[in-house]
């Protein structure tokens, strides 16, 4: 972690957090357990068992990155140790600054559910990809962040809060449907899109969908 925190001290404030999530995973990578296996000559038959290794190790460590990201951004800067005695979710809200049980509750829901993710978005299908050349997870995963970062895909998240600022900003809050469809209009015809919630639908859904 200190060398992750150099890394992410040398980037300017201004620095977008996926840029800085990208960058922390590439600091880490030096540490990759499969990197050093293949290096060593592990027979083919046991890659499994470094890149699993690796695997735990991030989903371990990216909370508290992702939360220090957050403190440099958004807060003071100051980093908060994480609590051993949390379960993984409370626990990143615990880092991020927040202790009430509504928002450990919160966070718990939210990483239920993009747990549970179609894997032929960008961001899975970069991963596996560039994991498919025997790159390591490590390296894997910052390919599936730089993905994830854009305005079509996790990037959507931001777009459509800017979006409805943009919405409150020129129209109010008390919004009626003909000045919506008005301003959704003049987003279309200035060629911008209108950024939606979620997916959009898909033309072939996962087999796993009751639809």
């Amino acid at each position: 972690m200190p060398l992750v925190v150099k890394v992410l001290d040398a980037l300017p404030q201004h620095a977008h957090p996926m840029t800085q999530l990208t960058c922390a995973i590439m600091a880490m990578q030096t540490e990759s357990k499969f990197a050093a296996a293949y290096q060593a000559g592990v027979h083919k038959s046991k890659y499994w068992e470094p890149v699993f290794e690796d695997t735990l190790d991030l989903v371990a460590r990216l909370p508290v990155v992702a939360a220090a990201i957050y403190r440099r951004s958004f807060k003071d800067g100051k980093l908060i140790a994480p609590d051993p005695t949390l379960d993984w979710a409370a626990n990143m809200a615990h880092m991020m600054g927040y202790d009430d049980e509504g928002t450990r509750e919160l966070m718990r829901l939210y990483m239920t559910i993009h747990s549970d993710h179609e894997g032929g978005n960008v961001s899975a299908h970069a991963t596996h990809l560039v994991g498919s050349a025997l790159a390591d997870p490590y390296l894997s995963m910052a390919a599936g962040m730089n993905g994830l970062a854009g305005p079509l895909h996790g990037l959507a998240n931001q777009e459509v809060l800017t979006w409805l600022n943009d919405v409150e900003r020129d129209l109010g809050s008390d919004v009626s449907t003909e000045k919506m469809q008005e301003f959704v209009q003049a987003t279309l015809a200035a060629g911008r899109v209108v950024p939606g919630y979620g997916h959009a639908v898909l033309r072939k859904t996962a087999g796993r969908r009751p639809y």
